[in-house]
């Protein structure tokens, strides 16, 4: 049992770093610009399915990353102009996209699945490539091959990595200022001459770029794109956003912005090791779900227990204190 667990946790850290980019992209939405954005479960799956027709053509699997992601922006860019210019309320945008992209990406594929076996993606890329190194420097009776999980880690600690890094250097110009300021007090930024529409725009179409990225490298990790591999991703997303927060909250206040965008990261890491450990345990695929929202719903739950408490330790003490000033009175 425990050798089975420990197996499935390395899968479980290796798909929560590559759903790690989702996470992000979910971020950037949910709590820099208070959206929460229904599009990421369709632009997750168009991601994997412009990835897996173009790597089974024969594109080269970097270029497919490439588009899939040009495809994002494009997705998060049509639920950015319903909301903004045609005045739909942002939740129900989100749902017209996704609605939208499910036939999008039938379309794309000409099915509901498009596997890759035989075809090059950039995780055999990588194992090719370490194999040749390794055999180059310490001979072919020691070729180093990687595991399909390990491969799966490496490109996606890489990506991860590159992305925070733009990201959070993204959010120290003055667009990226803009962008946050948008989400925090759009009244005052429109005050200040800002057009908060182009931001929240920039900010779908970024957030929908990196779901797309994040499902174009799930789907040439699991080996096939499917075009329901999107389902639920908003309460993936959400799930791993708020598990990281809560556990690793207390040092992202100490830290840089970079911090909190890793700790988003770590998060999604979390949230599929737990999910591989209650499989390991018994529980059936099918409460999956249930099990993601009782989760989601503690977590939310906690800070309003937290400040209720604190709010009923106060309002004793004060009364203490009240009493004990009457007590002191009397007696004089």
């Amino acid at each position: 049992m425990i050798g089975s667990i420990f197996m499935a946790m390395q899968g479980a850290v290796a798909q929560g770093v590559l759903w790690g980019i989702m996470t992000l992209g979910v971020y950037l939405t949910f709590r820099i610009l208070n959206i929460a954005d229904m599009t990421c479960d369709g632009s997750f799956a168009l991601g994997g399915s412009v990835c897996a027709v173009m790597v089974v053509k024969g594109y080269d699997p970097g270029l497919a990353l490439f588009v899939s992601f040009a495809i994002g922006l494009l997705a998060g860019g049509a639920t950015g102009i319903l909301h903004t210019k045609f005045k739909i309320q942002e939740l129900l945008a989100g749902i017209l996209t996704m609605t939208a992209l499910y036939s999008v990406n039938i379309r794309i594929m000409g099915k509901s699945n498009t596997p890759l076996i035989g075809a090059e993606t950039v995780m055999k890329k990588l194992k090719g490539f370490t194999a040749f190194i390794s055999e180059k420097i310490a001979g072919s009776e020691k070729v180093i091959s990687l595991s399909p999980n390990a491969t799966s880690l490496i490109i996606g600690i890489v990506f991860c990595v590159v992305l925070v890094a733009v990201i959070y250097w993204f959010c120290g110009t003055e667009i990226g200022s803009s962008l946050r300021a948008t989400g925090n007090n759009g009244n005052m930024v429109r005050a200040m001459g800002v057009d908060t529409d182009k931001m929240k725009i920039l900010g779908l179409m970024i957030s929908n770029g990196l779901i797309a990225l994040s499902g174009a490298l799930v789907a040439q990790s699991q080996g096939y794109g499917d075009v329901g591999m999107g389902t639920g991703t908003l309460v993936v997303g959400l799930a791993s956003i708020i598990l990281g927060e809560a556990i690793f909250g207390w040092l992202a206040k100490k830290l840089p912005f970079w911090f909190t965008l890793l700790s988003v990261i770590f998060g999604s890491i979390v949230y599929r090791i737990v999910i591989a450990v209650v499989l390991q345990l018994g529980l059936k695929t099918t409460d999956l779900k249930l099990f993601t929202a009782i989760i989601i719903a503690i977590a939310l739950a906690i800070p309003v227990i937290k400040a209720r408490s604190a709010a009923a330790v106060r309002q004793r003490d004060a009364k203490k204190e009240i009493n004990e000033k009457k007590s002191s009175g009397g007696n004089n």
